[in-house]
């Protein structure tokens, strides 16, 4: 009898971990079906390459929306809804209330004529003529003579000698200013909408060699002369996408991912050497990602890890430079004070098949992964990453003193090119990322409020490599003249000169510093071991710092 039991034992032992393991094997294809159905649908190229503000973003977001509400997450967007606006800023644009017109014929603006992008808005009238300024009147300014004493000048800046020109005029009595060019040497001048020049004094428009030609020719007759400039801001709508599972607990894990990507590149982050415009798809970047972050909102609300809530955002606007996540944490919709470490997902969808590898950022954000992570895992090859800042959403919680970790399957050929589809994803690959960021967070199950470490800067200069680095971190979402330092690396030449955070670098050297882009390639004409001046504004006061590269 007892051989009997044992053998029945055994079978019944045998058939429950066969059972245990069809169960599983199930419960893993259906997240496999549902991360196809989730790429699938985000990658189409009916969503355009989900640019942030498009139709395709909404299209993305609406869909992950009803993701988060099937799985039972509750909205935390703003308003009651799992929505969060937030505005992305384009440069400037001319309104249509903008024109000018030279006794009574009305000019079209771009083809007869253009305000300056630093131009204030504003209106005047008068009779005027080229060879007779008077004061309240409109004064005109030929730029052939400047551009001829200058032809050989490598440092002259025509932009700086109009601004020279116009408030030289304006403190002697001009109330406008209107600009041409009758000499040979071509000025290349244009509106330019991403300009952050201050605004000059009175306004001051171009007109063409045509327009001046065809009503200005006679420079001691007076013309009858109206303008208005109207000069405004152009701006996008982003939207996060943010779910909530609340367990009355003291402390929130944040769950991150972003799902916008580049459209058809018009921001010109593609990597896409091609002439003819294609929709960028982004499946790994970021449609994995998102696909994950929705996976693990269904289980967690299925789970019976109690002892944290769970804040699930879907971010847009990282690929502009973050903008997403760093409005989320200036605008935060739960209390930040008891978030408990947030968990970011970006290209989690290419895990090599033979390698196994990927790469956690984050790992010296807090002591306490030190103790719960190893290189070591079943599945997968791991290699850490200390930092806590890098090229994607996690920066902007670390920034608020916030233990993060960054997964990332490493970048690949298709990266910010219109090759990045569906059918290259490693399905398989990501469930066992998802299964493995669902054991971290079974691990912090019970253990309270991580401790937080700050970590060293991982730098950000864009596609180019430098020589030297000011060692900060600029804030991409600065609208204003120059580069706004969002954070600054220890033991770098920005902190031993004794800039911090918050600064404004106007200058470097004798080079102007007007944004992001202009600082990049300032950087490009340094190399270690110069030693130059950096004019920076802290709140009003501007102050200027002796730094060594």
């Amino acid at each position: 009898m007892k051989r009997i039991f044992w053998l029945l034992l055994l079978i019944s032992t045998v058939g429950s971990a066969q059972k245990k393991k069809k169960a599983q094997i199930k419960a893993d294809n259906l997240v496999i079906a549902s991360l196809q159905g989730h790429i699938g649908f985000l990658a189409d190229d009916k969503l355009e390459g989900r640019r942030t503000g498009s139709a395709g973003e909404k299209l993305a977001y609406e869909y992950i929306t009803k993701q988060f509400e099937a799985a039972g997450l509750i909205a935390k967007g703003e308003n009651g809804t799992f929505i969060q606006d937030f505005d992305v800023y384009e440069g400037k644009q001319v309104n249509p209330a903008t024109m000018l017109s030279i006794n009574g014929n009305k000019l079209t603006v771009d083809k007869d004529y253009f305000p300056f992008a630093f131009c204030p808005n504003a209106r005047s009238s008068a009779s005027a003529a080229i060879a007779l300024p008077e004061s309240e009147s409109i004064w005109f300014w030929d730029l052939k003579e400047t551009l001829e004493e200058n032809k050989n000048n490598p440092h002259f800046d025509l932009e700086d000698a109009i601004i020279k020109k116009v408030n030289a005029v304006a403190t002697k009595g001009a109330a406008a200013l209107l600009i041409y060019n009758n000499g040979s040497i071509k000025d290349e001048l244009k509106f330019d909408p991403k300009s952050k020049t201050e605004k000059t004094k009175i306004p001051v428009l171009y007109i063409s060699k045509e327009t001046k030609t065809k009503y200005l020719s006679d420079e001691i007759s007076f013309a009858d002369i109206k303008l208005e400039v109207s000069i405004s801001d152009k701006k996008r709508t982003g939207h996060n996408v943010i779910g909530y599972i609340d367990n009355g607990a003291a402390n929130t894990i944040i769950l991150g991912a972003h799902y916008d990507h580049l459209g058809y590149g018009e921001d010109h982050n593609s990597l896409y050497a091609g002439t003819t415009p294609m929709i960028h798809n982004g499946a790994d970047d970021n449609a994995s990602g998102t696909a994950a972050l929705i996976e693990l909102g269904k289980q967690l609300k299925r789970s019976k890890l109690k002892t944290n809530n769970f804040l699930f955002i879907a971010f847009s606007g990282e690929e502009l430079g973050l903008y997403g996540s760093k409005y989320f944490t200036e605008h935060p919709t739960v209390d930040l004070a008891k978030a408990n470490y947030m968990i970011n997902m970006d290209m989690v969808g290419r895990l090599n098949d033979s390698t196994h590898g990927i790469t956690i950022g984050g790992y010296g954000t807090s002591p306490f992964w030190g103790t719960a992570l190893t290189a070591t895992d079943k599945y997968l090859k791991i290699n850490f990453d200390s930092s806590g800042t890098g090229p994607s959403d996690h920066t902007s919680f670390y920034r608020k003193d916030m233990p993060v970790l960054f997964f990332f399957t490493g970048s690949h050929t298709d990266y910010h090119k219109p090759s990045d589809d569906a059918d290259k994803i490693n399905y398989a690959g990501e469930l066992m990322l998802i299964k493995y960021m669902y054991s971290i967070i079974e691990k912090t199950e019970g253990k309270g409020k991580l401790g937080f470490t700050k970590t060293r800067e991982a730098q950000q200069v864009g596609k180019r490599s430098f020589s030297v680095s000011m060692g900060i971190m600029p804030d991409y979402t600065f609208n204003g003249a120059g580069v706004r330092a969002d954070g600054i690396s220890e033991g770098k030449a920005a902190q031993k000169a004794g800039l911090k955070t918050g600064d404004i670098i106007l200058q470097i050297g004798e080079y102007k510093v007007p944004d992001v882009q202009g600082y990049m390639q300032v950087l490009g004409k340094f190399k270690k071991g110069d030693a130059t001046k950096v004019t920076v504004k802290r709140g009003t006061e501007e102050i200027v710092f002796d730094v060594t590269f």
